[in-house]
């Protein structure tokens, strides 16, 4: 299959932002988040093609004059796209951007963590939010967060993305905003389990209040820079949506688990990738190393290698030691 740059803005009825430069921009990774992005850059007049591995466009080609390189491909496929960039003549001024929320299990780095080791010269950008693609490739009202230390850079790209359906904010806090996508698939897993058993609105609500003081932990242990940056949209927001709807992967796997069906059979069925299966596994070998409590998380790893029924994952949660609600910070 091959594909082309996407047709001008004013194919699609929508004039470009004339008060900003227009950028060269160019997608890695031809699926719906991908995609989702890739449309709301060119409806703001920006010039956008996609890459994926299985299109005719070559990687160098599609890279060649870019001022901005999005990575929105899934994490098992960003170290090798990392390398393969590493050997190719990028624009020095190119802004790289990732997309993608997961860990690496090889070297258990964020994506913008291997990029920026990869292009120690280039701003890195993460993108990250309550973003359902499907709901914004449907025109339907959204927010996001792009951070990252390069604050200009952080700014350039809010004016590419940025419109009356989709609401942009910077932040300084790359790390948070990544972590806090990255793990709330894991607790979207958990509560997805949740109803699926019909637990009930406390159990879910209770879950989710628990799991936040849970992704806040680890996140500050792993570097990230500011509490905050898990009260925002790149974390309690991106946890909500991804929490509540049926149109998240990855609690499609929690509740499919909780119906008795295998995680192969329910991983068929999804159409995408759920990144939170990989994120779990990688998160448990980071907590083990670094000595960090995720009870919740751990349970869920657990479930996800078969070693217990959801009906004892609850239940492994509901019996631990009774203690206060404000040492949540230190422990479930």
């Amino acid at each position: 299959m091959s594909v082309s740059p996407i047709a001008p803005a004013d194919k699609l009825n929508s004039a470009p932002v004339a008060s900003h430069p227009i950028f060269n921009l160019t997608v890695l990774g031809a699926g719906a988040w991908g995609s989702a992005l890739a449309h709301l850059a060119q409806l703001n007049g920006h010039n956008v093609q996609i890459w994926s591995r299985r299109n005719d466009l070559k990687l160098a080609e599609a890279v060649a004059n870019a001022d901005v390189i999005l990575s929105a491909i899934s994490m098992k496929g960003v170290a090798d796209v990392a390398q393969q960039l590493q050997h190719l003549s990028i624009p020095a001024q190119a802004i790289l951007v990732t997309a993608t929320k997961g860990l690496d299990p090889a070297t258990t780095q964020t994506p913008s963590q291997i990029f920026a080791e990869a292009f120690p010269q280039h701003a890195v950008v993460v993108l990250s939010g309550p973003n359902l693609s499907q709901e914004i490739e449907q025109g339907l009202p959204a927010a996001t967060v792009l951070a990252s230390t390069d604050q200009q850079a952080a700014e350039t790209l809010q004016h590419m993305f940025s419109s009356e359906q989709f609401r942009v904010y910077t932040s300084p806090d790359p790390m948070g905003a990544e972590l806090g996508g990255t793990l709330k698939n894991v607790i979207a897993i958990a509560v997805g389990v949740c109803d699926g058993l019909r637990l009930g609105t406390n159990a879910k609500s209770a879950l989710i209040t628990r799991a936040l003081p849970e992704v806040i932990r680890i996140g500050m242990h792993l570097g990230a820079t500011e509490i905050e940056t898990f009260y925002g949209l790149s974390g309690l927001g991106d946890m909500l949506a991804t929490c509540s709807s049926p149109l998240s992967r990855n609690y499609r796997v929690g509740h499919g688990l909780a119906q008795g069906k295998p995680l192969a059979q329910v991983l068929e069925t999804l159409g995408g990738t759920a990144e939170g299966v990989n994120t779990a596994h990688v998160l448990m070998a980071i907590a083990n190393r670094e000595g960090i409590p995720t009870p919740i998380s751990r349970q869920v790893d657990r479930l996800l290698r078969g070693r217990i029924t959801p009906e004892q994952a609850v239940e492994a949660l509901m019996e631990r030691e009774l203690k206060p609600e404000s040492c949540d910070l230190d422990g479930f």
